[in-house]
């Protein structure tokens, strides 16, 4: 059966882009553009030898123009700069340099475009001209398609007018202006229709993050755009539509590997975030993978705790491939099913099952569950008894109540099949039962029931009464969580989605047993039996789930009495039996100085809660707390006391922490700082001055640091303090805050901070401010 092929994009994923214009792409070819030959006739008027080749040696440097990020860009209020201005202006990148004409032109009513370029004998460019994205013409062969099926494009082209011709300047090393010209040829868009252009339609990092995000938690692509435009104050608020979005999960889509290159680039993005995260492929002889096991850092911690049990199942058409996918559960110490591994598989061979129980007994660092619960496939049985043979097997109760039904055809023995099944039964009286069953029904020839009864040691009660099960009598808790992953996954979901999702249903189950640790550390449950010492024992010792399980528990053994009692060597034997029924008889082992106090019932072995006969005896002891020896500690609100709190999780969840705080901070100081403009002139240039030094320590920078005194100054310099220079006219003995020509150039005090700042914002407060920057380049009215 094959698994993972090469992936298609999904059909709503596929748009044509509309000249798309990114200054990082490739140039466009001349069937998108100009013809050659009609370029050659429109261009006719280029650059002389000597304006190529000058130095710009009159050009008046003035370095209150230099711009080098993004963030100087977003300093600028280009509603207020004139043809003149712009001159002036110079570049530490070409890339800036398109940027600064690109918002030029949506500030004036169109959008610009890379054109010609001119290098030097190193191949390296050396100037380039951008010009107005209606410049040259259609080619003509667009007018004259044969069977043409759709209307003609919106004829966009009128010649070459305007344009922005920038040069390396090696004197400065810098690009300079050397040629403006703002002439059109065409009307020019207003300012709330120039943001719908191809060149500014396009989404932000920090939107393309959130759509991400929000298309990780199962959010459609179209409900995401409806969110997006709701935070922006309406669909006529945003600067793309959703096809550019579709555009864009598209493009990132073909940025990535195949299937089986995507879900393996997953993994290792989860491992490098997750010391612990395990995870092993296996191919075939061609390269072809057949199956893929992985589970995560902080189940693999949950299976030293709670891994005495566990549940193997698979379940199926739940990719688009439609592997069986095999899931290992287990039981936490609050009743809840917890995942501790999982695997995609092509089969379900002997040799399938064996290699995915040895990945997990590899993954789990050689610890053998002490019991196994399966559906009863041949192939996991004999897995099992090759990879763990000591290990204690049970069969699911409830697929052998189904195959009875199916294959005996009779309700009425199906009934009495679950009470021989799940009875509490000594042995002989079983083999009585069974006898009975079968002569009754005359179905003594029936092979499925022979075989059945062949396996009996693996499903009937009383051969598996005192093997530690925590409950687990069915596989139900694997079917309820395959409900649950077919909330999370869809049928049509590749490999790397399927995973994907799979481990967003891991995180809504993570917080399902995090509300449960707060349910149990919150208060104390009302006491509803009389015997209320043992009561408010469990209540502060067990879960508050467990707890509602040991209860009832309670309850029952006020119908239980002890009759008689037998004194052997250093115990003491209880009879136990029920009020009324005196024909039943249990007996109670009771051995001081902190032994085990056992049941004949052995319920307190199979699952781990002191049985109702227990209690009895306590009670008749005048014991006011539950002994140690009859607590298992799997089941206390203290059994993750011993997790490692330097497991990589940790570190995950402080930066979460961290960020929550953050988030808060900035929140706060937007409230307050936004209330003046000099407030949000200081808080705004504090943020973005900080958050400089921050990215230059990561890129590898050293950012530069003000001096706090003490030490020696560096050889050949005074210790005099140098004067304080203006930022804004470069004049010294005062500052920008109070510089009298703040306003007059270009740098507008209406800017807004960097997209990077955003992520100390909430969310809201950021689609706002981003929403009003790409409106019209004021962030104040």
């Amino acid at each position: 059966m094959s698994l993972m092929g090469e992936e298609e994009i999904m059909d709503e994923c596929e748009y044509e882009h509309e000249d798309s214009i990114f200054y990082d792409e490739k140039y466009p070819d001349d069937e998108s553009y100009l013809d050659e030959l009609q370029q050659e006739e429109e261009l006719g008027d280029e650059l002389d030898g000597e304006e190529i080749f000058a130095e710009l040696t009159d050009y008046d440097y003035n370095d209150a123009y230099g711009l080098d990020s993004i963030e100087d860009l977003l300093k600028l209020d280009f509603l207020s700069i004139g043809e003149v201005e712009v001159d002036k202006f110079h570049f530490g990148t070409l890339a800036i340099a398109f940027e600064f004409y690109n918002r030029f032109a949506k500030s004036q009513g169109f959008s610009a475009r890379k054109d010609k370029n001119w290098k030097n004998s190193t191949d390296e460019t050396y100037m380039q001209r951008f010009v107005c994205f209606r410049q040259g013409y259609q080619l003509e062969k667009w007018y004259t398609l044969p069977n043409r099926k759709r209307e003609p494009k919106t004829e966009t082209r009128t010649g070459y007018e305007a344009q922005f011709l920038v040069k390396f300047v090696g004197v400065t090393g810098r690009w300079h202006v050397t040629r403006f010209s703002n002439v059109h040829n065409h009307e020019l868009l207003e300012g709330r229709l120039s943001r719908l252009l191809p060149a500014h339609r396009s989404m932000s990092k920090a939107e393309i993050a959130l759509m991400n995000n929000m298309r990780k938690s199962g959010i459609s692509t179209s409900q995401v755009y409806a969110l997006l435009a709701s935070q922006s104050g309406g669909f006529d608020k945003l600067n793309y539509g959703p096809r550019d979005m579709y555009n864009q999960i598209a493009k990132a889509m073909r940025e990535i590997p195949e299937d089986v290159g995507r879900a393996l680039n997953y993994l290792e993005g989860m491992a490098a975030n997750d010391k612990s995260l395990y995870y092993k492929e296996f191919r075939a002889t061609v390269g072809r993978l057949l199956n893929l096991f992985w589970c995560d850092g902080l189940y693999r911690e949950d299976y030293k705790l709670f891994g005495d049990v566990v549940a193997f199942d698979a379940t199926y058409n739940k990719n688009k491939y439609r592997c069986p996918f095999v899931v290992f559960t287990g039981v936490n110490h609050h009743n809840q099913t917890i995942v501790f591994a999982a695997c995609i598989v092509t089969d379900e061979t002997d040799e399938t099952y064996i290699w995915v129980l040895q990945q997990f007994l590899e993954a789990m660092d050689g610890r053998v569950p002490s019991s196994v619960i399966t559906d009863g496939a041949r192939a996991m049985k004999n897995a099992i008894e090759k990879v763990f043979p000591g290990t204690h097997h049970r069969l699911c109760a409830w697929h052998l109540l189904r195959n009875a039904t199916t294959n005996m055809c009779s309700p009425r023995f199906t009934s009495k099949f679950r009470d021989c099944m799940l009875g509490d039964y000594e042995i002989p009286v079983f083999r009585n039962k069974w006898h009975i069953l079968v002569e009754e029904f005359g179905v003594e020839e029936k092979e499925w029931l022979n075989e059945i009864y062949e396996k009996r040691r693996s499903w009937a009660t009383c051969y598996i009464r005192g093997k530690f099960f925590a409950g687990f009598r069915t596989t139900s808790r694997c079917e309820g969580l395959h409900s649950l992953i077919g909330k999370y996954t869809k049928p049509h979901y590749d490999l790397s989605e399927f995973i994907e999702h799979f481990q967003r249903m891991l995180g809504h189950m993570r917080f399902r047993e995090f509300y449960a640790e707060y349910e149990s550390a919150r208060g104390v449950p009302v006491m509803q039996t009389c015997i209320e010492p043992l009561e408010m024992c469990a209540a502060d010792t067990y879960t508050r789930e467990v707890f509602f399980l040991f209860r009832p528990i309670l309850v029952r053994s006020g119908a239980m009495r002890v009759v008689d009692y037998q004194t052997r060597d250093n115990s003491i034997i209880y009879y136990v039996c029920r009020y009324a029924k005196p024909t039943k008889v249990w007996e109670v082992e009771w051995v001081d100085n902190g032994n085990p106090i056992t049941c004949s019932c052995m319920r307190m072995e199979s699952f781990g809660i002191p049985c109702e006969h227990i209690i009895s005896v306590l009670v008749r002891r005048d014991v006011r707390e539950i002994p140690k020896c009859l607590v298992l500690h799997r089941w206390t609100k203290k059994a993750k006391e011993s997790m490692s709190e330097s497991s990589s999780f940790t570190s995950e969840l402080q930066v979460s922490n961290r960020l929550c705080i953050l988030n808060e901070c900035a929140r706060m100081m937007s409230e307050v700082a936004c209330a003046t403009t000099e407030r949000f002139h200081e808080a705004r240039d504090l943020m973005l001055d900080l958050y400089s030094s921050y990215k230059a320590l990561d890129e590898g920078n050293t950012p530069s640091k003000p001096r706090l005194g003490g030490g020696t100054n560096p050889k050949g310099h005074s210790g005099r303090k140098k004067p304080q220079h203006c930022s804004n006219c470069k004049k010294p003995g005062h500052n920008k805050t109070s510089c009298s020509k703040r306003n007059e150039n270009a740098f507008s005090t209406q800017g807004s901070s960097t997209v990077k700042l955003m992520q100390f914002m909430m969310v809201n407060a950021w689609m706002m401010w981003n929403t009003k920057l790409k409106n019209g380049g004021e962030l104040w009215d």
